[in-house]
């Protein structure tokens, strides 16, 4: 019989490549990491790991289950956090991954009205970017991840295997010093054609391709002079103007630059944000009522804007 415990410990020993540095991860000895791993190679009747002197790699059963293993876990939590519910234990636990610009808008919200409501269910936040954001929702090291696809962009089936709960549609804008040429147009619209001969100012590596995707669209390779991770280093530069940018609305919002304009895009240009989890996690009550809570904050949000 597999136990939980015991696949977590292959999880461990899996990514850190070792049994000494798994039981630092887990907070235990190296010893009872090799136990434990001896007493799931029992259990499943085949050795799950090949050792070489210091190396340490998966069998084909081995990889087999560290595969499975997410999805395992996951139903395992779904399990204990329903039946925690039931018995009328009100405490629950979420794994949120977000997106920077969606951490500062969509997710403060959100966080402060699911603690007035279920003030016992806490929530630990992490940032990262999608794909990443994605793969730990796979990798079973979170339980809702907030994503971004851009419209009309390769890959739409990427998500088909888990639960999409869309949130917002976050529309492309330019952004441009004030005392730009084209500043005046901040009360109406441009196209980004009109921008071709600018340099430019590149974000995150998805919105960098992006860029990239919607100049050449419009007949021109953008000449990228700074790149960087950062919004509000993208719109400081712009600001002292080095450059012209586009970014997400939400992204600016997120900023609320100085001596830059908003510039609206036509034709209009989105990204799809959505908060994504796996279907077992969907009925656990504190992740529903996390995904609850972020579909209201980004109602109200789309109102605002």
């Amino acid at each position: 019989m597999i136990e939980a415990r015991h696949l977590r410990v292959l999880r461990a020993v899996a990514a850190t490549g070792s049994f000494s540095a798994a039981g630092r991860e887990l907070g235990c000895t190296q010893p009872a990491v090799s136990q434990q791993m001896k007493a799931l190679e029992t259990s499943v009747g085949t050795p799950l790991l090949v050792r070489s002197g210091r190396e340490m790699r998966l069998t084909q059963a081995g990889e087999a289950l560290v595969r499975h293993a997410a999805g395992i876990l996951a139903g395992l939590t779904a399990a204990e956090e329903e039946v925690a519910a039931i018995a009328g234990l009100r405490a629950g636990r979420v794994r949120l991954v977000s997106f920077p610009s969606g951490s500062s808008t969509l997710v403060p919200a959100a966080l402060a009205a699911l603690r007035a409501a279920h003030p016992g269910t806490r929530v630990y936040l992490e940032e990262a970017e999608p794909p990443r954001s994605v793969e730990l929702l796979r990798e079973g090291d979170c339980d809702i991840a907030l994503a971004f696809r851009y419209e009309g962009a390769a890959g739409a089936e990427e998500w088909d295997d888990l639960v999409v709960r869309p949130l917002l549609s976050d529309r492309l804008v330019a952004l441009v010093p004030e005392r730009h040429r084209l500043a005046r147009a901040a009360e109406g619209s441009l196209a980004i054609g009109e921008l071709a001969g600018e340099p430019w100012i590149a974000g995150c590596p998805r919105c960098r391709g992006q860029l990239v995707e919607v100049c050449e669209g419009a007949g021109f390779t953008p000449r990228i002079d700074f790149a960087t991770d950062d919004y509000p280093a993208v719109a400081g530069l712009v600001g002292a103007g080095l450059g012209v940018a586009v970014l997400p609305e939400l992204a600016v919002e997120s900023v609320r630059p100085r001596g830059v304009r908003a510039v609206a895009l036509e034709p209009a240009v989105r990204r799809e944000i959505v908060a994504l989890t796996l279907t077992d996690l969907a009925q656990v009550p504190a992740v529903a009522a996390t995904l609850d809570e972020l579909a209201r904050a980004a109602a109200r949000l789309g109102a605002g804007g």
